[in-house]
């Protein structure tokens, strides 16, 4: 079983930068399906490393982790966010493209 190692992005409710620098540890889905449990319609699964996630403060204390343990891993190398500087008044611009319907 893999562990895939990587930085996760900030959610859609975040909108400062706290704790999106750590790197969690999670296992990859096991090759068995999930099924479901006859008396009360509950999904379950025979694969328990699926619920453990593991945070790190570094890639490389992960990785450390990783390698003491004897676990396969692969690392996922975060992608930076590319944002396009804009400032408010161009809201109100002359040259806008686009039309402003107010």
């Amino acid at each position: 079983m893999t562990a895939r190692i990587y930085c996760p992005a900030k959610t859609a409710m975040q909108s400062g930068t706290a704790k999106t620098g750590r790197w969690l540890l999670e296992f990859e889905p096991a090759r068995q399906a999930r099924s479901i449990e006859p008396l009360m319609g509950w999904t379950s699964s025979a694969d328990t490393l699926s619920q453990v996630k593991l945070w790190f403060d570094t890639k490389e204390e992960a990785i450390a982790y990783a390698t003491r343990n004897g676990l396969a891993y692969r690392v996922e190398e975060p992608r930076q966010a590319s944002r396009r500087p804009m400032a408010y008044s161009d809201n109100f611009r002359f040259d806008r493209i686009g039309t402003w319907t107010h």
